[in-house]
């Protein structure tokens, strides 16, 4: 009797615990069910948002383009006319924006998410910005009760498209994890860095190291064509040599070495050359304000500037190597 009495409350206590696990799944079911606001859908926001899609989050969006909207539209996201708009109906927003100023006209404008934002809101700029706007956005998002967090990305559209990105999140560690959920249906990698900016600070850096970096491959690249190398066979070298690096082994700049990448479709898509700039921008900025030597940097820098000037701003930055080759022409032009 005494044993029909245990199993009797063993299996009562297995239905129980069966209960509660089924109740905690449910509860978290539900609360990916929510919906996610997402603000702007130019090259990488409009991938990311369908990836938040595709993992069954319903998403509220909004551009300034109309037109930008319209692919996600027929994903099934709802399309409002405004940020406002999506702070009223969404209490996880996620930001993908060009620069500052549009970063804080999309936040504190007459139509931004801060006029209607609700208590308690995740607030998610994945925008590359000045990290003291990031700042100034979080005390603002603050006083209206929501809270702010800067998660700037790394990896260009490929890496969106296919939900490789890498996150670096900076602002509260307790909301880390409620970020967390929703930008690992984004990217394969997400960091925490820190208080509110440091995401934005080690994005300025990585792509510091990038623009040098892309430089000296299409440098190096052009010197050994000029020198009668193959570029395959240079690239192929490179790359199982010192000398290796993202730029050469992942998005090398020379038409025809690569498929996939932007220099194999004459420059088209990736990250423009005026984005580049933006940031490089950015880092010769905080740079200054920090006394930091930067003279590689700086020199990327003006070299992104002078492209942009020449025709090269709405080409993907590696690009670079396009614009060597147009500079050793010009003298032979000049010439003949």
């Amino acid at each position: 009797m005494a044993a029909l009495f245990r199993g009797s409350r063993n299996l009562l206590q297995r239905c129980n615990k069966q209960h509660v696990d089924l109740a905690l799944v449910c509860s978290r079911s539900m609360a990916s069910k929510t919906p996610v606001g997402f603000i702007g859908l130019g090259n990488m926001g409009s991938p990311m948002a369908k990836n938040l899609l595709r993992h069954g989050y319903p998403v509220i969006a909004t551009d300034v383009f109309p037109e930008s909207c319209k692919e996600l539209q027929d994903e099934g996201a709802q399309i409002l006319d405004s940020p406002a708009e999506v702070a009223d109906k969404a209490d996880r927003i996620i930001t993908m924006l060009p620069s500052s100023p549009n970063v804080i006209e999309v936040y504190t404008g007459p139509n931004g998410i801060l006029k209607k934002v609700k208590k308690g809101t995740l607030l998610i700029d994945s925008s590359t910005i000045d990290p003291s706007v990031s700042k100034e956005m979080a005390l603002a998002a603050e006083k209206m009760g929501a809270v702010f967090m800067d998660a700037p990305v790394s990896g260009g559209v490929g890496a969106a498209s296919l939900a490789k990105l890498t996150f670096m999140v900076g602002g509260v560690e307790e909301e880390y994890t409620a970020a967390q959920e929703l930008l690992t249906c984004m990217g394969a990698n997400v960091v925490y860095c820190g208080q509110v900016g440091t995401g934005q600070a080690a994005k300025i850096c990585n792509n510091m190291l990038l623009a040098i970096g892309m430089i000296g491959t299409a440098e190096t690249m052009n010197l050994g064509i000029r020198l009668g190398l193959d570029p395959k066979l240079l690239a192929q070298i490179l790359n199982m040599s010192s000398g290796r690096c993202w730029s050469s082994d992942s998005y090398n700049p020379v038409p025809g070495v690569m498929e996939g990448v932007p220099s194999g479709n004459n420059y088209q898509g990736g990250f423009g050359t005026t984005l580049m700039a933006k940031d490089l921008g950015l880092a010769q900025h905080t740079a200054t304000n920090t006394k930091t030597p930067v003279p590689l940097g700086s020199l990327a820098h003006q070299i992104y500037r002078v492209m942009c000037a020449r025709g090269y701003a709405n080409k993907d930055f590696s690009s670079v190597f396009q614009f060597l080759r147009e500079q050793e022409d010009e003298p032979e032009k000049k010439g003949d």
